[in-house]
């Protein structure tokens, strides 16, 4: 049996925390010694009204569990509530270790009739609201030397879904803002990484779920702790946490087809190999992907150019 991975003397901020998903991480990092900042308004699922009996009613299950926790109620839309919130964190506890990124909202419409308040009021929530804690707390995490950061994603940012630009263009947002935390923090003893959840929370209302598998939210908290834990060992990755299982999602590329000039035609011509995938690059975001990615290129293109010369 693996030893136990608690949480003792760290401090943790864990947004949306007040129902759902985010409930359960705090639940269990508490109960694994961690002091929770459980953040959350108490909106409603379009993300309007203010209430702090969630953020509240989890402060006190870990109170009476003999945890430590306190309740904030800024909302993650704003730079100044983003700030409140990580202040909350350091007046109450001197520190901040650990960064959930979790709160969310929900506005459905089809791309051809989607508001801009629409798109805006869960961009501000998701990926906004994802910037507005990150840039308070990555300096006092940089400073520091240690710093745990978990944002949330989506299968409908990585594949897209219906009546869900908004929501979908943030999730997506969120992996590249994931993966600069990742790299600029690399040599500082800060990791950032994104979970993929799915589960059945007050988000899925109105879907008919009744063949869906077991799909509770604390099968999806023990990843998100592991990627909150000083042992975590990955950084710029996705974890994928659905219905019990565990796995990594990751973007690549086919090697593709290098020619030293192109034609409309000839890319129509080549298609198929160009998107063949038999022999993908898998690029790791840390320590530099992007690097990697341009070096490989320019090699093919180098070694090209010269065998046609």
């Amino acid at each position: 049996m693996s030893t136990e991975l608690r949480f003792d003397n760290r401090v943790a901020v864990i947004t949306g925390a007040g129902r759902g998903l985010g409930r359960e991480y705090a639940l269990l990092l508490a109960s694994k010694g961690a002091k929770v900042v459980v953040n959350d308004p108490g909106s409603s699922i379009s993300g309007e009204g203010t209430t702090a009996g969630p953020a509240e009613d989890v402060v006190a299950e870990i109170l009476a569990a003999g945890g430590e926790a306190i309740a904030n109620i800024d909302t993650v839309a704003t730079a100044e509530g983003g700030q409140a919130i990580i202040d909350t964190a350091i007046n109450t506890y001197g520190k901040i270790d650990i960064l959930i990124h979790n709160a969310g909202n929900n506005r459905y419409a089809p791309l051809a009739e989607m508001s801009y308040e629409d798109f805006d009021a869960v961009l501000d929530v998701h990926l906004r609201g994802a910037f507005h804690v990150v840039r308070p707390a990555f300096p006092l995490m940089l400073e520091a030397g240690y710093g745990r950061i978990v944002l949330t994603s989506s299968i409908g940012g990585i594949y897209g879904n219906s009546n869900v630009a908004n929501y979908g263009s943030a999730k997506a947002g969120i992996i590249g803002l994931s993966n600069v935390a990742a790299i600029e923090g690399n040599e500082h003893g800060v990791i950032s990484n994104v979970i993929v959840p799915a589960a059945l929370t007050r988000l899925a209302e109105g879907l008919d779920t009744s063949a869906y598998p077991p799909m509770g939210p604390e099968l999806t908290a023990p990843a998100v702790g592991w990627l909150a834990h000083e042992s975590c060992s990955i950084s710029g990755e996705m974890l994928v946490a659905i219905a019990g299982r565990v796995a990594r999602a990751f973007i690549a590329e086919t090697p593709g087809v290098y020619q030293p000039s192109w034609t409309i035609e000839e890319v129509a011509d080549q298609i198929d190999t160009i998107r063949d995938t038999d022999n993908p690059w898998i690029l790791p975001v840390v320590p530099a992907g992007h690097v990697e990615h341009i070096t490989k290129s320019f090699t093919i293109a180098m070694e090209g150019s010269t065998r046609v010369s």
